[in-house]
């Protein structure tokens, strides 16, 4: 059944690209044939119903594929939007796990252990997100312009920065060595967290009582 649905969903997802580009594809040529001097690229809009993505595809590319460059920039534009949005918000629940996980020492559990558990919980997490907001999009992709005046010049692509995104809230500090306190002296950095293993049950309790831990503190642990 699993198979059926998929054969089933990518036909159906083939035929709405195919109806899309046919769609488009007499603004494109209406365009190029009138404007061809003038544009180079061009912005197509497609929206899913709740936003609008300016899609930039090459005139002339779109007018000798028939408008399926058009479809192939427009899956190309939305998996690329999802993975950058998916992976930012990734980045920033990272980092709220790793200012939390500090606390399972108190609990006497291994905070490293839960660190890895809850992060690989969290890609996965992520990687379902991404396909399903990917596939969302696409499915219900339209194109509300069909006029040719509506048609506008793509501007230049930009590209995201990643190495202005830190891994932490704190990471700043550390970038800035020569930061000064209010009172004028040199500011000091915070101490990284250590976190201590946690003692096996025959090991001598770490409070110096020469009892093994299990008889000791680790009693009720």
């Amino acid at each position: 059944l699993v198979d059926v649905l998929y054969d089933r969903v990518v036909g159906s997802f083939k035929q709405k690209m195919d109806r899309l580009a046919e769609v488009v594809a007499p603004v494109i040529k209406q365009v190029y044939e009138e404007q061809g001097d003038k544009y180079l690229n061009i912005l197509i809009p497609i929206t899913d119903g709740k936003r609008v993505y300016n899609i930039s595809c090459n005139l002339k590319e779109a007018y000798e594929s028939n408008s399926k460059s058009v479809v192939t920039s427009f899956e190309k534009a939305i998996v690329l939007h999802t993975i950058d949005e998916a992976w930012k918000e990734h980045l920033r629940e990272m980092d709220d796990l790793r200012q939390s996980v500090q606390n399972a020492s108190y609990e006497q559990k291994d905070p490293l252990l839960i660190y890895k558990l809850e992060s690989f919980n969290l890609f996965k997490t992520m990687l379902n997100n991404l396909n399903r907001k990917a596939i969302t999009v696409l499915m219900r992709g339209q194109i509300p312009v069909r006029e040719p005046e509506q048609v506008k010049q793509a501007a230049p692509e930009q590209k995201t920065d990643f190495s202005k995104y830190k891994e932490g809230r704190h990471d700043s500090a550390a970038e800035t060595p020569n930061r000064v306190a209010p009172d004028g002296r040199p500011a000091q950095k915070a101490a990284p967290v250590q976190v201590d293993k946690k003692p096996g049950r025959n090991d001598l309790c770490y409070c110096g009582s020469g009892q093994k831990y299990k008889n000791c503190h680790g009693k009720n642990a």
